[in-house]
This record gives structure tokens, C-alpha cells and sequence, in this order.
């Protein structure tokens, strides 16, 4: 693959997000500043807005900028001698996410016009006051092709906010990740690998996180395309840092298997329904329904 093709597919994968770095995170980086010694890096194109918007950011790639001198890193490496080794690679999370991608090809691919729209329902929690977490559902209504306005629909199901519904329109927005660019992504595992390893590079709180936390993101919209979604899960393979979780829990109360990666606040966790496989969402939020429908405010049930 040549450079104008590398970064021609590499403009299609969604932005990692803005860099965030908490307090408590500064003081960890400080504690362990051998394994977690990066610089920031810019994002590698522009953060899908309505959808980050919606997530409140659950899902944006965290970037850690650490600003480290060359004189702190000298004594560093001289105080600590060998940089250490990277996470392990889980042999029975590897074995798992084959088997998921297998299943996900095996599934049949329905023809969508340019004139429909991809509908998601997605349930988690958010902290819009100081009292404490409303649990949510949102629907969202995006144009296939992007260049329709759509429409996000949230239903507060309980929380100190008080029950009830809003609206929001969703502008056509030229910079976010369409369903027609999820489908021009290479279904070759090595090639989508390369694309979101260099992708993520110099970001945090470790590359392998950074990485993964991309590949999470397009698994919502690439449950409609199974070529994608099985190659997503085969470079996830790749990426060292998975394990299993037995008694895994989206952010639902759905119960299945899942597969984990990061630590403390970072940790994430996708979860799969145990019998076959299906991609049930993350601990973070969960997917209730994804489809595909004629006009906005209609569901696949209509």
C-alpha cells in the first residue's frame, strides 16, 4: 500500500477525540511515568460531533499529554534501567475474538440506499447535574450517505433530572464518519491494523488502549456491515492487552461474555451475548437496537 493510500484510508477512521488528562491521572503518570511516558499528539481528523456529543465523550479515544524534558527522561532510563515490556498477548481472548469474527462474517449483508438512515438505540448513564447520574436511551436517526439532517431522540428513564424526552437535530456534517465510509474501510484485518495503529499513535494512556478505544468506536455502525465487522474484531486480535471476561454486564444489565482492556477509570469492557456472539454494546453503553429505515423517526419495528 502506498503513502496516498495509507493516508487516504486513515482520513476514513473516526478522530480519537481531545486530549484529556485528569488530576489523578497526572499523579499515576507520575507514579509509573517508566511505562506511560508519551507526547501528545494531535487528533488524526476531525471529532464526529453530534455522535461525541451524544456519548458524552464515553466513547472518545483519552489522550494523555505528558510533556517529558530529555534531562527527566535521561534520569528516568538511568534510574530505571530496560524500558518495560508491553501488555501481554491473552491467547483465550485472541481465540475468542476469532471466533466472534467468524460468526459476524457468516452473517448476511441487506442492500441500503443512499436515501435511508441508520437507526441505533444505545441505553447508558450521564451526570447532567450534581446530584448524581440519569440512566438514558437515545435513538439516533443518521443519513446513510451524510448529506441529510437527522435526528437524536433521549428518553431519561430515571435519575435526578426528571423523567422525559427531547429532540435535537442532527445537521449534515461533511467531517463525520458516514455509513458509506465504515463500508469503504479494507476488510483485510492487516491493512485496517496498520491504518489504526498509525492512527493512534502517541496516545494514551497507552498506544494499545488508544488503538482498541478506536476499534470500539466503529463497532455500533459496522453491525450492519459484517465484512467490516469481523475485520475489526481480527486487528483487534492483534492488538496486545484483551482478556476474557466470563460474567461480563453492559450498561443495560444485560449479562454475557466480554472482553476487557486498560485499567482503574480506563478500563472498558465490549460484551457479547454468550450463546452467539452478537455484539451487545460495552459496560459504557449499551446497543438495544441498530437497523436501517426510510425517514427519521421511524424504527425497524415500524
Amino acid at each position: 500500500m502506498n503513502p496516498t493510500e495509507r493516508q487516504e484510508l486513515a482520513g476514513l477512521l473516526p478522530s480519537p477525540g481531545t486530549p484529556v488528562l485528569s488530576s489523578d491521572r497526572m499523579t499515576l503518570m507520575e507514579a509509573h511515568l517508566m511505562q506511560e511516558i508519551t507526547e501528545e499528539a494531535p487528533a488524526s481528523g476531525p471529532v464526529r460531533a453530534g455522535r461525541v456529543a451524544s456519548r458524552r465523550l464515553r466513547r472518545a479515544v483519552v489522550l494523555l499529554a505528558v510533556p517529558v524534558t530529555a534531562a527527566v527522561l535521561t534520569t528516568v532510563l538511568t534510574v530505571g534501567g530496560d524500558e518495560p515490556s508491553g501488555p501481554a498477548t491473552d491467547s483465550e481472548a485472541v481465540a475468542l475474538l476469532d471466533r466472534i469474527a467468524t460468526v459476524t462474517a457468516a452473517k448476511d449483508a441487506r442492500a441500503i440506499r443512499d436515501d435511508q438512515y441508520v437507526y441505533t438505540l444505545i441505553q447508558g448513564t450521564d451526570d447532567l447535574t450534581d446530584k448524581g447520574p440519569d440512566t438514558f436511551r437515545r435513538a439516533d436517526w443518521h443519513a446513510v450517505d451524510g448529506r441529510r439532517a437527522g435526528l437524536a431522540r433521549t428518553t431519561v428513564l430515571s435519575g435526578p433530572s426528571g423523567k422525559g424526552t427531547t429532540d435535537m437535530r442532527l445537521q449534515a456534517d461533511p467531517n463525520a464518519t458516514t455509513h458509506r465510509e465504515l463500508e469503504a474501510l479494507p476488510t483485510d484485518p492487516g491493512a485496517l491494523y496498520d491504518e489504526v495503529w498509525s492512527a493512534t499513535e502517541g496516545q494514551g494512556p497507552t498506544h494499545e488502549e488508544a488503538a482498541l478505544e478506536m476499534i470500539g468506536s466503529m463497532l455500533e455502525g459496522a453491525t450492519l456491515l459484517p465484512d467490516v465487522g469481523a475485520t475489526l474484531y481480527r486487528a483487534a486480535a492483534r492488538i496486545p492487552g484483551i482478556t476474557v471476561v466470563d460474567d461480563a454486564e453492559d450498561a443495560s444489565g444485560r449479562s454475557g461474555v466480554g472482553l476487557a482492556f486498560g485499567d482503574g477509570e480506563d478500563r472498558q469492557v465490549w460484551v457479547f451475548e454468550a450463546k452467539h456472539l452478537a455484539y451487545l454494546g460495552s459496560d459504557r453503553v449499551a446497543l438495544l437496537d441498530v437497523g436501517v429505515v426510510d425517514r427519521v423517526g421511524q424504527t425497524p419495528a415500524d
